[in-house]
């Protein structure tokens, strides 16, 4: 008799072995290949609790990604004279690729976002009050039905809702906590 389990567990190891070493290339591609550790039954929970992304011009995308590089880079950085220079030299490298346009931004961008992911620091800096923070849902608002059972909300009663990450909700950007919500731990962020 064959043991059925042993290809299983093989299956289950190989994304572990290839999540704790370094991003592997792809040699067709010259994208990197982010490993996926989490099986199809938490992936597809996750996504019916994931909020739907916004689409975001190539500006947006650019902007994002260089603020997230200067969030990276405060993470591994600790005194604040490193750490401006550093960010000069890295807003000089965005500013050196400004007029580029159609395929090679892309390959830019997709370039970019590859060295963000392999820079990912393993804790990366979280304010207090973000997920992943001390401060997180310590003292939530609580709901209004809790506050006026009867439903009779006085005049003067707030009428914004709150994420967990005490933004205001606001579906336009991408961020609205009305309904269900996946906080991450891991990437320490509300989805």
């Amino acid at each position: 008799a064959t043991d059925l389990r042993a290809p299983v567990v093989l299956k289950l190891l190989l994304p572990l072995s290839t999540f704790f070493s370094s991003p592997l290339l792809d040699p067709t591609m010259s994208r990197l290949i982010r490993p996926q550790v989490l099986n199809n039954a938490f992936l597809t929970a996750a996504n019916e609790a994931r909020q739907k992304a916004p689409s975001l011009t190539h500006n947006q995308k650019v902007a994002r990604l260089y603020r997230h590089g200067l969030k990276t880079l405060s993470s591994w950085v600790i005194d604040r004279d490193v750490f401006l220079d550093e960010a000069t030299d890295l807003r000089a490298r965005f500013d050196a690729n400004r007029g580029v346009s159609g395929n090679a931004a892309n390959r830019l961008l997709g370039e970019g976002e590859d060295e963000l992911f392999q820079n990912t620091h393993p804790d990366p800096y979280t304010v207090a009050y973000m997920p992943g923070g001390s401060l997180f849902m310590r003292n939530p608002p609580l709901p209004m039905e809790v506050c006026f059972p009867d439903g009779d909300y006085p005049a003067d009663a707030p009428t914004i809702t709150f994420n967990p990450d005490m933004t205001v909700c606001k579906p336009e950007t991408g961020k609205s906590a009305i309904g269900s919500v996946l906080v991450d731990y891991a990437k320490k962020n509300m989805e």
